[in-house]
């Protein structure tokens, strides 16, 4: 799913407020399924793990993602793709990023340090400059979304997170939609839309939308997620969730 999101070629120094606690604590796993039509395509894990590593003398999460495909897509093109990202305990933001891509033949290892006081990134492929002190990979902007102070924003109203991806800065858009009740394998829950920002092109429809729900309690969980494509629409929903910081739907 986060390979559908734009990637748009405007990068703003916005500096994003956070909420006082986080929305998540260590032990948290979190299951997906991507659906292609009716047809389950692929699985995800997300997991908040203890870490003993520090950067610049300050502890960190270990934010783990494996994603593999499942059923017929497996056999046509074998997806397993694993994610590491050490994020600060208090900002959220990160300070190292690892990814093992292996998709069919194709094969990616990068790393990527975050210095973010400095406003650089140094990677495989050379040193980048950031905007602001809130750049992300996109496994720490997951968790740093869910976290962010959110009280102030009204229908319709956009903020941007900057992150980095493969060889460049980038901006991605996300528009506040409202508020909606989802049926979904953790109940009946209230939650908050949003929008995200897509890039027509071979795989999207000319007005294809990709929407995101989130759980409006304090865990923030995204529950689903949905895009029409030129055939069909792909479907992102969760199966589980274990370790959340707060009662579901509070």
């Amino acid at each position: 799913m986060f390979a559908l999101i734009a990637t748009s070629k405007l990068v703003v120094a916005q500096e994003l407020p956070l909420k006082k606690e986080n929305a998540f604590k260590e032990g948290e796993t979190l299951t997906y399924k991507l659906k292609y039509g009716f047809i389950t395509a692929a699985e995800a894990t997300i997991k908040v793990e203890p870490s003993d590593l520090k950067f610049d003398g300050k502890p960190t999460y270990k934010l783990v993602v494996d994603a593999r495909t499942s059923g017929t897509f497996d056999v046509f093109y074998k997806v397993r793709d694993h994610y590491d990202s050490y994020i600060d305990k208090t900002t959220l933001t990160p300070y190292f990023y690892q990814e093992d891509i292996r998709e069919a033949k194709y094969r990616r290892k990068d790393k990527a340090r975050f210095y973010q006081d400095n406003k650089k990134v140094v990677a495989n492929n050379g040193t980048y400059s950031t905007p602001t002190t809130q750049t992300f990979d996109l496994v720490s902007a997951y968790y740093f979304a869910r976290s962010l102070d959110i009280t102030k924003l009204k229908i319709n109203d956009t903020f941007k997170l900057n992150y980095f991806l493969g060889d460049e800065i980038s901006a991605l858009e996300i528009q506040y939609v409202g508020k909606e009740i989802l049926k979904t394998k953790l109940g009946t829950i209230n939650c908050l839309k949003f929008s995200p920002s897509i890039k027509p092109g071979r795989i999207f429809k000319k007005d294809s939308k990709l929407y995101l729900w989130i759980t409006d309690d304090g865990n923030r969980v995204p529950v689903k997620a949905e895009v029409e494509i030129l055939v069909g629409s792909v479907t992102l929903e969760i199966k589980s969730a274990q370790g959340l910081k707060y009662p579901i739907g509070k």
